[in-house]
């Protein structure tokens, strides 16, 4: 666990960055700081390492003050993942994940081991391990400088703003891959972003931090866009937060619609006869969804080119989210549902999902109708 206690950073100048800051990470969780530009993030991130050294108040790692620690003893316990990976250029993909368990005097053949391993664990192929970052792409860059982070099996994680440097396509596959990890290691994190909705994905609790480094609320994702404790955040959340909220509620066995389906090659006279409403869902052998086609526009056998990709496919008991973002993608105005493997089971259209919406909603209604 990490714990600040009352916590700050003034500068000569009069600047407060932090303001008698006070909160738990707790053990094992993804701890995630967000909140607008000046709001004392990263300060706090680096205060934890004490690559800034706080004005005043006290952190605590497992009830150890870290002021009374050696700071290279702190550091080489502590990963540190950053922004652009900040990986060494000439030295390869392997050294450079091995660099933390060489200080700690690992021997070379143990340490490169360990690189290799962490290399397959966080997405990348051996063949990578004699490369230098230059021929990585971003994405792949801060793959590494994950598994580098991780060498040394350290209980803490500390993450500033690791996936913001990257296109959205790969930043998500990050995101994954770094849940994916933390499912599977279990680590004691805390992770820094300017993104909420990263930090709603991520976080087993977010922080709001206003500017001055105080904190505004601190709560587990579902509850913060739920019940955000005053303007500042709910302002911060953004106006669709009653939108991502779906996302922390399962979705209940919904009679779904059936479909005749085609497959790739199907003919005109067959996508007319399985068109309803003027379009047909194509899927492969396994009934994997590949996409929608218009069947008044099909003038030879479907090629995958023809196909309209552009709507959610949303797995059956997954988020709400999902499956009302799935009707409202969908060029059909049907959502695509999916089983666990991926194979197609049915459709749903938007009114339906938003009249379970509206139903769960119904009981805190009438509670605040009869509190009124």
């Amino acid at each position: 666990m990490i714990r600040f206690d009352s916590v700050s950073k003034h500068y000569p100048d009069g600047t407060k960055a932090v303001d008698e800051l006070t909160f738990e990470a707790p053990t094992g969780q993804i701890t995630v700081l967000v909140g607008p530009s000046g709001c004392g993030k990263t300060t706090s991130l680096r205060m934890i390492n004490r690559m800034i050294e706080p004005s005043g108040g006290r952190i605590w790692i497992d009830d150890q003050d870290t002021s009374t620690m050696d700071e290279t003893e702190l550091r080489r316990g502590i990963g540190y993942v950053i922004q652009h990976a900040g990986l060494f250029p000439h030295r390869t993909i392997v050294a450079n994940i091995a660099t933390v368990p060489r200080l700690l005097g690992w021997n070379r053949a143990r340490a490169e081991a360990r690189a290799l391993e962490l290399l397959e664990r966080v997405g990348l192929p051996a063949g990578f391990a004699r490369r230098y970052p230059a021929q990585l792409s971003g994405g792949e860059q801060q793959r590494v400088g994950v598994a580098r982070a991780l060498a040394a099996d350290p209980p803490v994680m500390l993450m500033d703003e690791p996936f913001s440097a990257v296109d959205p396509v790969v930043r998500e596959q990050l995101q994954d891959e770094f849940l994916r990890l933390q499912g599977d290691l279990g680590k004691t994190i805390v992770f820094v972003t300017h993104d909420i909705d990263e930090a709603i994905k991520l976080g087993d609790r977010v922080a709001v931090l206003r500017a001055g480094g105080h904190l505004a609320q601190l709560a587990d994702p579902a509850y913060l866009l739920a019940h955000p404790v005053d303007d500042f955040v709910a302002d911060f959340l953004g106006k669709d937060r009653g939108y991502r909220a779906l996302s922390f509620q399962g979705s209940p066995a919904f009679s779904l619609t059936q479909e005749q389906t085609v497959p790739l090659g199907a003919t005109p006279a067959q996508a007319a006869g399985a068109a309803r409403d003027g379009w047909v869902l194509v899927v492969d052998a396994s009934r994997r969804p590949l996409g929608w086609i218009e069947s008044g526009r099909v003038k030879s056998p479907i090629k995958p080119e023809m196909l309209h990709r552009g709507g959610t496919v949303a797995t059956v008991g997954g988020p709400l989210r999902n499956v009302l973002d799935a009707a409202l993608s969908s060029p059909s105005r049907r959502g695509v549902m999916v089983d666990d493997e991926g194979a197609f089971v049915g459709t749903i259209r938007a009114h339906e999902v938003l009249a379970e919406i509206e139903e769960r909603a119904r009981p805190e209604l009438e509670d605040q109708e009869a509190r009124a």
